[in-house]
């Protein structure tokens, strides 16, 4: 068993997976698995994932139909041997200390749930936002207005959660509804003050469209949270205030 299950969902990645992977792979911290799970990819991603795995602590999943990230996500979760889960998406990066600096920090402290800050790099690699900033902690009510959690810097301790750590079945925003499920557990997660991750912005990425990604957060608080108007409504605008701070 390793002690860290890292979770990579792949989508015709063939473009960014292989820097992501040695992203991986150059960790200082290497008591790791990787997980990546391949999504019914249309053209030869699976292919070229599996002839540039780095070494055997790498597996890919094959899916045979199209499921989406949040199941992607939960196929390997389901066969995760790690007391820790990572998430790294297939085009985004690590810093070579993010590991051994996140799990310290989560042993130092006692803590359930981790994230960090992080940097925004464009399809070439450069930095087009050098530093997006964390709160020590945030509690579920603080996060409904501020989704400052990057999936690709959280890292979880399963043994201090009682609910099995499932992203739920949506499209997309699964892991901002993951983290108001856990936080309504473990009531706070605690941040990470330095870049420990770099978030890739490519073109076809929720973040890169700024209204697609509004409307999926507005659906969250309606959809599946349930609140009613003006409870989302107080969330939301809370939300766009801060995304806007987030990129000044």
């Amino acid at each position: 068993m390793s002690l860290v299950s890292i979770i990579t969902p792949s989508y015709k990645s063939k473009k960014f997976i292989k820097e992501t992977l040695l992203s991986i792979q150059n960790q200082t911290f290497t008591d790791f698995e990787v997980l990546i799970v391949d999504d019914a990819s249309p053209d030869d991603s699976a292919d070229y994932i599996e002839a540039n795995l780095p070494d055997d602590r790498f597996r890919l999943i094959r899916l045979e139909n199209n499921l989406g990230a949040a199941e992607a996500r939960n196929e390997a979760l389901k066969i995760a041997n790690g007391r820790y889960i990572a998430f790294l998406d297939s085009d985004d990066l690590w810093k070579t200390e993010k590991l051994e600096r996140q799990i310290q920090f989560m042993e130092r402290k006692n803590i359930a749930f981790s994230f960090s800050a992080y940097e925004v790099i464009d399809e070439n690699g450069i930095i087009v936002k050098d530093k997006i900033p964390v709160p020590d902690k945030i509690t579920k009510s603080q996060y409904l207005g501020n989704t400052i959690i990057g999936c690709l810097t959280v890292i979880l301790d399963r043994t201090k959660f009682k609910q099995d750590i499932i992203m739920p079945n949506l499209r997309s925003s699964h892991d901002m509804a993951l983290w108001v499920n856990l936080l309504d557990e473990i009531k706070v997660a605690h941040g990470y003050k330095d870049i420990l991750a770099s978030y890739r912005l490519v073109g076809t990425s929720n973040t890169a469209n700024k209204t697609k990604a509004a409307k999926e957060v507005w659906q969250v608080y309606r959809n599946y949270l349930q609140y009613n108007r003006f409870k989302s409504s107080y969330y939301f605008i809370k939300y766009a205030f801060n995304a806007v701070l987030k990129r000044i």
